[in-house]
């Protein structure tokens, strides 16, 4: 047998046993919970957040002046940090939302730092986010500043619009203002299939992107509708963040994507410069040292199984319904999305 087979034999072990072991750990915990129900609510959001993070979870914050990272990773939804058993995104969108919340309450806090690598992603979520560093600005009066690493696109940049200043690396991909909706169309292939979709609904548009069904053109016009309020409330975002007209955004946001040296000419990024330079600029102004009052919160338990799932993924081939499923779930879905393609 050959080493990388038994290798990966050996892998998929430890993922069962993970798994096995998570199972485990569920069942301890109903034991308890039922064992102690005056303490069940505070206790079911204490474990779940000491294994897996989430709604509940309390960040250990420094006891010293200190400046938060905020890392926008990979693609920005509801559940990015959880949506696969191999590994995620990097983004956990409530464990962000809590982290600024808890930054915006302490006293040591001097300003938060947006590192952001990411193609952007649902607009509920973007935009959530944006308001909530808004609020932490209104209520503390402390800074923003965003640094772009390989891009910071759609909802990525849409995120950054809450920042002082934004910097970026002179690679970085940028803009792709706009909104996408996209759906997957099947109805070619179940006709030749003789496969037939049958909805029995309350209304003529209560099905419509329907992988079975073709859009009529009502239908494609309430999509269009949908698409052009986001994108008018993304346009708006911009012309409120870059202090720029909107007229002059509308001519920029057609959904293009910028270079670092692009972006920088059309005023949508203050500099170009390298992150280190960045965060030594950033410390400098707030008095804190770049290379001690940088913190970033870490959920270990994650990254535990984000690391084993990982390892397992680069060794395990990727099957045919593991790719329909990925398409059928991350590019058709049909939710808004300030995303770049």
């Amino acid at each position: 047998m050959k080493t990388k087979q038994i290798v990966g034999i050996i892998i998929t072990g430890l993922v069962i046993i993970a798994v096995g072991v998570s199972g485990v750990a569920t069942n301890i915990i109903q034991q308890k919970l039922l064992a102690d129900r005056v303490q069940s609510e505070q206790s079911t959001t204490d474990i779940m957040s000491t294994l897996f993070g989430g709604d509940g979870e309390t960040i250990n914050l420094p006891k010293q002046d200190f400046i938060g990272v905020l890392n926008i990773v990979g693609e920005i939804g509801a559940n990015s940090s959880t949506s696969s058993l191999y590994g995620t995104s990097g983004y956990d969108h409530e464990m962000y939302m809590n982290y600024v919340e808890q930054m915006k309450n302490s006293g040591f806090n001097k300003g938060i730092f947006l590192y952001i690598d990411s193609p952007g992603g649902a607009v509920y979520q973007t935009d959530e986010l944006y308001q909530k560093l808004l609020e932490y600005k209104e209520e503390t009066g402390r800074p923003i500043w965003a640094y772009y690493a390989s891009e910071a696109c759609s909802g990525g940049y849409y995120i950054s619009m809450a920042a002082d200043r934004i910097y970026s690396n002179r690679n970085a991909w940028t803009g792709s203002i706009g909104v996408i909706v996209s759906l997957l169309n099947c109805k070619g292939l179940y006709d030749k299939l003789g496969i037939k979709e049958i909805d029995i609904t309350s209304g003529k548009n209560k099905a419509m992107g329907s992988m079975g069904l073709e859009l009529t053109k009502e239908q494609q016009d309430i999509l269009q509708s949908l698409v052009d309020e986001a994108y008018d409330q993304f346009v708006g975002i911009v012309a409120t963040g870059r202090e720029m007209d909107e007229t002059k955004v509308r001519t920029l946001a057609d959904g293009r994507i910028y270079s670092a040296k692009q972006a920088l000419e059309a005023g949508l990024i203050d500099e170009i410069e390298g992150l280190e330079q960045v965060k030594e600029k950033f410390a400098s102004e707030l008095g804190c040292d770049a290379k001690e009052d940088f913190f970033t919160p870490k959920n270990k338990m994650s990254d535990f199984f984000n690391s084993l799932f990982g390892k397992a993924k680069e060794l395990l081939p990727t099957s045919e319904t593991d790719l329909a499923e990925d398409i059928v779930k991350n590019r058709g879905n049909g939710v808004l999305k300030y995303y770049a393609e």
